[in-house]
């Protein structure tokens, strides 16, 4: 389970862009968002470097928590 601060989302559209993100390097992945607390909690065999080089890519910057 990887837990992530993402400050910049910020709305519906940014959560969905945040989900897209994650599903593109994890099509499997479950992932929960906590858009109030701009939280981000993903079920995925993949590693943190891809999700967080998604995210990045996407325009959102995120860090464990």
């Amino acid at each position: 389970m990887q837990n992530l601060k993402i400050d910049n989302m910020t709305c519906g559209h940014c959560a969905g862009a945040v989900q897209k993100a994650i599903l593109s390097v994890d099509p499997q992945a479950t992932i929960k968002v906590d858009l109030g607390n701009r939280e981000v909690s993903i079920e995925t065999a993949a590693g943190a470097g891809p999700i967080t080089d998604a995210l990045k890519a996407a325009g959102y910057d995120s860090r464990p928590i």
